[in-house]
């Protein structure tokens, strides 16, 4: 990795009391809803964050969700941890996400939106991987803030947007310029924080989910489908679907839901 990016990450503070509370509750195996609802109640403004994540009309719910035992109760433990971190994590960075010709709210925006998808295709079936799906979704593309601040650094935006020009592809484009991708910043960044291996693994290897250990290979390739299908502006088109849909039928994954979760969400 680049030596200056990874210089940047080693000099990140430590994230809130709070994240830790959070990661500690949700380590627990003998934890419970309540558990996670008290620690959460704690911070009136990541209780608010939470909501508004919540609320979000891409989830497609028609009431309103005004308490965060109502929003564990409808998404899950392991999902309002992601609206947690998500919250937490953004706070402790500058955006500036210029190079990528975004700003720092459609740099929001793709996160949700890669979530909601997340959670439209994979919160019946797949339950059981959300608690390390809904914060990677929410998390993958963090990486791409200390990116960004290495170009601006460099004054290499002219021969970024050169190289995304030429190759339509971010990944590679940003390993020809810095040296390094956005997932394996983003895992590094989660790695100096402690967090725990298994979303550490799904983020490295999202783009190569064969990499991944046997158990998050499952994880890795849904992650992969869902950034192939959510574009860096946060749109869809009718390529970014089809060449997610492939991937699909590549690693053997739920083609129906997945459909399903297109039809029913404005994405």
């Amino acid at each position: 990795m680049n030596d200056a990016i990874l210089k940047k990450i080693k000099q990140l503070p430590p994230l809130p009391e709070s994240a830790m509370q959070i990661e500690a509750v949700y380590q627990d195996p003998d934890s419970s809803f309540n558990d996670m609802v008290k620690i959460l109640e704690k911070d009136p403004l990541l209780t608010a964050d939470i909501l508004k994540a919540a609320n979000s009309p891409l989830y497609g719910f028609s009431r309103e969700i005004n308490a965060i035992s109502q929003a564990v109760g409808l998404f899950g433990m392991g999902t309002v941890r992601g609206f947690a971190l998500a919250s937490i994590v953004k706070k402790s960075f500058a955006l500036d996400l210029s190079p990528y010709g975004i700003t720092p709210e459609m740099f929001s925006n793709l996160s949700k939106k890669q979530h909601a998808l997340m959670i439209a295709w994979c919160l019946k079936k797949e339950n059981k991987l959300l608690g390390v799906l809904s914060p990677a979704a929410f998390l993958v593309e963090i990486g791409k803030v200390l990116i960004s601040q290495q170009i601006i650094a460099e004054s290499s935006q002219t021969a970024f947007r050169d190289a995304l020009k030429e190759t339509q592809d971010v990944e590679l484009s940003e390993r020809k310029i810095v040296d390094a991708d956005t997932p394996e910043v983003s895992a590094s960044i989660f790695e100096h924080w402690r967090f725990e291996e298994g979303l550490i693994d799904v983020i490295r290897n999202c783009l190569h989910p064969e990499d991944a250990q046997p158990e998050y290979q499952r994880a890795a390739k849904i992650l992969h489908v869902v950034r192939t299908c959510v574009q860096i502006n946060g749109e869809m088109t009718e390529k970014s679907v089809e060449e997610a849909k492939a991937l699909i039928t590549k690693y053997e994954l739920d083609m129906p839901s997945f459909e399903k979760a297109l039809e029913n969400y404005e994405l």
